[in-house]
């Protein structure tokens, strides 16, 4: 006879003692007549009553009734669990059945594969592997991401008119369970960072935690304690200021929110999905938000509320603030500084600080820009991307360059009127020398060099000493570079006495000038 459950027995007892019929007993407990009297006579056999029953355990009252149960035990020897479990969690391509026919190999007598798991799963109990933690979701606290696993073939490629699979990309926010969908044609490290770029910004906020897949384009090296982030996938989280924790491999309750919504967007929205035909990315994703705005305001089945109404009530406003601009995709590339300080990117070559000589750099373009970062992933260089090569192929930030080459720079940046138009703003006669020296020579570039020194000379001297020493070279006819340096170096005391030239004193054996005339 099968055993009666406590409550049944104290219950039978109960009203058996209230002088209530077998019948009347064997309904009200939900059992047969003679179940009834079975058990109301081994209660007397054991005097056992309502009260002592009730003092009774399980255990203690099925041992005074059944007493027969009791001695029985199985003769089949038992596994040792711990090994088995041990096994179990070390190799996790094996399983219950493969541990089972093991043991059975050395215990050809031993459970049947029914009683095996019976008693693995009371094992697990044992050591509270069978029983389940669950998360307390905080409102803006974290993002679950995933891919569904199934596809549909309903994208129509224009130029081919084959049809594309459309992958799904899901997100969940953990507390209103609020989903955002995107279709993609693949699963590769693009889709993935602009299906979390358009989900932040379809939330309007930023949550504190996002907890992906191991996949490859969200984990590089899968440690448990530290796993290594796809470089793409670190920046996006730097530029969100939000923190990545990648679920345990195998571990799909890491993630149980995400995984039990995308089953039940694969019944109701792909289920919608399935007989529909679509020319463009762009138009099934418009058909997509369309579809989960009346599936995320379906009323919850066993909580007030709708994913919607929690949504903006409780999940967004504890999402964080969003950057000002959207994140863009970038192609990093590892590059060695060289000694002319530029890097090179598709054609375009982009100055560094020249310090970085011969160290290893990370370059990091987008579409707008062309980024340079040293190995801690400080920025050291920014510059508007270029695609037109109207202005030269080398685009260079002055505060990259050492002193001497900004002053190499700065010469070749002159020409004649600009040589003129300082030289006339220091003096009339300085303008003059600068003019001659120009229009000496057949090709003005030759006179450069020449016009520079002079005007440079204004570190040194004063403009009035330049000046001055000017118009002595224009006095004697012989504005050049040499005659000016000269006289600025042996001195100008007056205009009518160049360097040089003293006042002899009046003597008879001087003859004068007029001795000649």
């Amino acid at each position: 006879m099968r055993r009666t459950e406590k409550m049944k027995i104290i219950e039978m007892l109960r009203m058996s003692e209230q002088g209530i019929g077998h019948r009347a007993i064997a309904a009200g407990a939900g059992c047969g007549k003679t179940t009834v009297s079975e058990v109301l006579k081994r209660c007397r056999s054991a005097g056992v009553n309502v009260e002592v029953a009730g003092t009774l355990s399980d255990e203690e009252l099925a041992a005074r009734l059944y007493p027969e149960r009791m001695g029985r035990k199985s003769t089949a020897p038992e596994p040792d669990w711990q090994m088995v479990h041990n096994e179990l969690a070390k190799n996790p391509n094996l399983n219950l059945q493969f541990m089972w026919e093991e043991y059975r190999m050395q215990n050809p007598e031993g459970l049947s594969y029914n009683r095996f798991c019976v008693h693995a799963r009371e094992y697990r109990k044992t050591i509270g592997r069978e029983v389940t933690y669950t998360k307390e979701r905080r409102a803006g606290e974290i993002m679950e991401v995933d891919w569904m696993g199934d596809t549909l073939d309903c994208v129509v490629c224009s130029a081919t008119g084959a049809r594309v699979k459309a992958h799904f990309f899901v997100t969940i926010l953990g507390y209103s369970h609020y989903p955002y969908v995107e279709a993609f044609p693949n699963e590769q490290e693009q889709s993935w960072i602009t299906g979390h770029v358009n989900a932040l910004h379809y939330y309007g906020g930023v949550p504190k935690q996002l907890v992906p897949d191991n996949c490859k384009t969200a984990v590089t090296v899968p440690k448990h304690c530290e796993p290594t982030l796809n470089g793409t996938y670190w920046e996006l989280a730097q530029h969100y200021n939000v923190a990545i924790i990648p679920a345990r491999v195998r571990k799909p309750k890491d993630k149980a929110v995400v995984e039990q919504t995308v089953g039940w967007l694969e019944t109701w929205l792909l289920g919608k999905l399935r007989n529909q035909t679509f020319y463009s990315f762009e138009e099934l994703n418009k058909t997509i938000r369309n579809i989960l705005k009346v599936l995320s305001a379906k009323p919850f089945q066993k909580r007030p509320g709708s994913r919607t109404s929690e949504f903006y009530a409780i999940d967004k406003p504890a999402l964080g603030a969003l950057p000002l601009y959207k994140y863009e995709i970038a192609e990093i590339k590892t590059r060695t500084v060289g000694q002319n300080y530029h890097l090179e990117y598709a054609g375009f070559h982009y100055s560094v600080p020249h310090t970085l000589y011969g160290k290893k750099v990370l370059l990091r373009a987008t579409a707008k820009t062309i980024e340079v970062l040293d190995t801690d992933r400080v920025r050291q260089a920014l510059h508007p991307r270029q695609y037109i090569a109207g202005r030269g192929r080398y685009v260079t930030n002055e505060a990259h360059m050492p002193p001497n080459h900004l002053a190499m720079r700065e010469q070749g940046r002159f020409d004649g009127e600009r040589y003129r138009s300082w030289a006339k703003n220091i003096g009339m006669y300085t303008y003059r020398v600068i003019n001659a020296i120009l229009t000496g020579h057949k090709v003005e570039q030759q006179g450069y060099k020449s016009c520079m020194g002079i005007l440079q000379s204004t570190k040194q001297y004063t403009h009035e000493q330049l000046e001055m020493a000017c118009r002595c070279a224009c006095e004697i006819s012989n504005p050049t570079y040499s005659t000016v340096m000269k006289y600025l170096k042996q001195g100008v005391k007056s205009l009518n006495s160049p360097p040089g030239m003293q006042t002899l004193p009046t003597h008879e054996n001087l003859r004068g000038n007029g001795y000649y005339r």
